[in-house]
């Protein structure tokens, strides 16, 4: 099932706008729409919070990552500052995302 979002008229796309495309296109009702929109992010980060790597096939992969404490410098001032250990997310694109995107740029 493809879903069209050529109506959006920001370059980003919200809950609500997700929400509003499974109002439109699957049928759903609003609430329903907008409750699985939730859980689904719900879902994603409670497994990122807890450490575990969330796979979604033919989209990418989010992973945790922890980040070693460092030397830092604050650029307004120029003075030196320690940077903490930390925990972020980083997504790598699948490759048959990668293959959209890159088509959608060449015009394919």
């Amino acid at each position: 099932m493809e879903l069209a979002v050529e109506s959006l008229e920001t370059p980003a796309l919200t809950k609500a706008q997700l929400a509003e495309l499974l109002f439109d296109q699957i049928g759903l009702n609003k609430r329903e729409s907008k409750d699985m929109i939730d859980a689904f992010f719900d879902l994603v980060t409670d497994s990122l919070v807890e450490g575990a790597d969330v796979k979604i096939s033919g989209f990418g992969n989010f992973q945790i990552r922890t980040k070693a404490p460092r030397p830092g410098r604050n650029p307004r001032t120029g003075e030196p500052v320690a940077i903490e250990a930390r925990r972020v997310v980083t997504f790598h694109a699948s490759p048959k995302l990668k293959e959209q995107v890159q088509m959608a740029v060449i015009g394919g």
